[in-house]
């Protein structure tokens, strides 16, 4: 994120998960906001991303998306996944997607970003 003060609420909202955990309506209150950063931004990835991010925290309560791998994926072979049951990969996924955000220009960032909008669509 380009503006300080979406930034500072990125921070904000990192804190605040490391401190109370997934508090859904908070935490799409604060999502919403954020995609205001987003949208005077001009940043249509940015902004999709965090749509979907709190419509699946508002539908779903929590946060189910893992963490993007950097592995490929050959066909016929599985590779080791975040276990989504477990309540600490949700709260660090939501982390590591909200990190993303303050750096999204980074090439591979952004290339993550795109994941996690991929896999947000097809939840």
């Amino acid at each position: 994120m380009e503006n300080l003060e979406g930034n500072k609420l990125i921070v904000k909202i990192q804190r605040d998960l490391a401190k109370s955990g997934i508090v859904k309506d908070k935490l799409v209150k604060d999502l919403q906001e954020l995609r205001n950063f987003a949208l005077a931004e001009n940043d249509p990835t940015l902004t999709k991303v965090l749509r979907l991010t709190y419509e699946h925290i508002s539908n779903t309560g929590t946060f189910s998306i893992p963490i993007p791998t950097d592995e490929v994926i050959e066909e016929g072979v599985e590779i080791d996944e975040m276990d989504m049951e477990d309540f600490e990969n949700k709260r660090e996924s939501l982390d590591y997607l909200l990190s993303l955000m303050l750096d999204r220009k980074n090439t591979s960032n952004r290339e993550d970003l795109e994941t996690y909008r991929d896999m947000l669509k097809e939840f």
